[in-house]
């Protein structure tokens, strides 16, 4: 089981105008790659109350994402910055209604969802950065709800599910 002292986020910058360059990117790869969940949260937004979430997200392989849904008055939108995502959407019992192969710099490098899709991403590749957008504010206790088909993220069987996920595609 992961550590739980472990942060699940960066702390956000307290620049009303933030650079988002090559230190920023080159700390989160190297703080997901010590988080014992493979990833980590740089908040480019100040706090939970914001109305408007911003954030990189850096992933590696290995990292189980539990397939999840958002309120369907909350959309979402990922930018692949650097590295290749899988993103799947699922129906309501838990098969897979699309997947796609996000890369960054390829013609194919984002997605958008609207509310109310379940859905899920892994990282294909080391040191995958995604660039997230979603409305605030967030409440940790309503931001998602996990789909009741996946297993849970510390779960024996979560790692087996996620390389089902990714050898299926």
């Amino acid at each position: 089981m992961p550590e739980t002292n472990y942060p699940t986020a960066l702390f956000p910058p307290a620049n009303a105008v933030v650079a988002v360059d090559e230190a920023m990117l080159s700390q989160g790869k190297a703080a997901s790659r010590e988080s014992p969940r493979g990833r980590i949260i740089q908040p480019l937004h100040k706090q939970d109350g914001d109305v408007l979430q911003r954030m990189l997200n850096f992933i590696q392989p290995g990292s189980y994402i539990r397939p999840h849904r958002h309120r369907p008055d909350r959309a979402e939108s990922i930018i692949v910055v650097s590295g290749t995502l899988l993103y799947l959407t699922f129906n309501n019992d838990g098969a897979v209604d699309q997947a796609l192969k996000l890369k960054a710099g390829s013609t194919q490098f984002g997605v958008d969802t609207d509310g109310g899709i379940w859905h899920c991403f892994m990282a294909l590749e080391a040191d995958t950065v995604l660039f997230e957008v979603k409305p605030g504010p967030y409440d940790a206790a309503g931001d998602k709800a996990f789909a009741p088909w996946a297993p849970e993220e510390d779960s024996p069987e979560a790692e087996a599910y996620l390389e089902g996920l990714i050898d299926g595609y």
